[in-house]
């Protein structure tokens, strides 16, 4: 089976890049980890929904108002997929993306996701041209905000009870940066 040639960025270990049919064992199995589930709005994930989800992914294209994009994140010198990220072009304002993020535990803490999405930032602002990057976490979800906050996004909400996830309401905080401020940090 050949890979699919549509690469969105690429970093100095990582390639940001669309889903192939080769990553469906990889991807259901982060999935189907409880501890990656907790905080995302998935639980007792499939093999069978892991190959619907890529094969859907497959054929959509990025930046389409009102939809999610998920793009593989992959290990540059062997294209092993390690986690994936996505952009949600905001229906009524696509100017606006709102971006999540999945990481395979053997992964966490080497700063790969750190690396993924300044790549996938570069990509938002750069090739896309937006004006603002958001995005929301669980409060719960102190790994998440360490992210974003090293990213330098800036905390703009707590949103009380904002969605009901596994039975229960949950609190969220929102981040977000604008491009100008993403610009600033280059130039520093």
């Amino acid at each position: 089976m050949e890979k699919s040639n549509e690469v969105y960025c690429i970093s100095d270990r990582l390639v940001i890049r669309k889903f192939d049919l080769q990553d469906v064992h990889a991807f259901y199995q982060y999935r189907v980890n409880p501890d990656v589930s907790r905080f995302q709005s998935w639980e007792n994930y499939t093999l069978q929904e892991a190959e619907a989800f890529i094969s859907k992914q497959i054929l959509h294209a990025p930046d389409q108002p009102g939809t999610w994009f998920q793009y593989a994140i992959a290990l540059n010198e062997s294209d092993q997929l390690i986690g994936d990220c996505a952009i949600h072009t905001l229906a009524d304002e696509p100017q606006i993306v709102e971006i999540g993020f999945t990481l395979s535990p053997e992964f966490q803490g080497k700063g790969y996701m750190n690396e993924a999405l300044c790549a996938l930032i570069d990509y938002v602002f750069g090739s896309l041209n937006k004006h603002k990057m958001i995005a929301f976490t669980d409060v719960r979800n102190t790994k998440s905000i360490q992210v974003l906050e090293r990213l330098g996004m800036r905390r703009e909400g707590h949103l009380l009870e904002n969605y009901k996830s596994k039975g229960f309401w949950i609190d969220e905080f929102q981040y977000a940066m604008l491009r100008s401020e993403w610009l600033n940090r280059q130039h520093q």
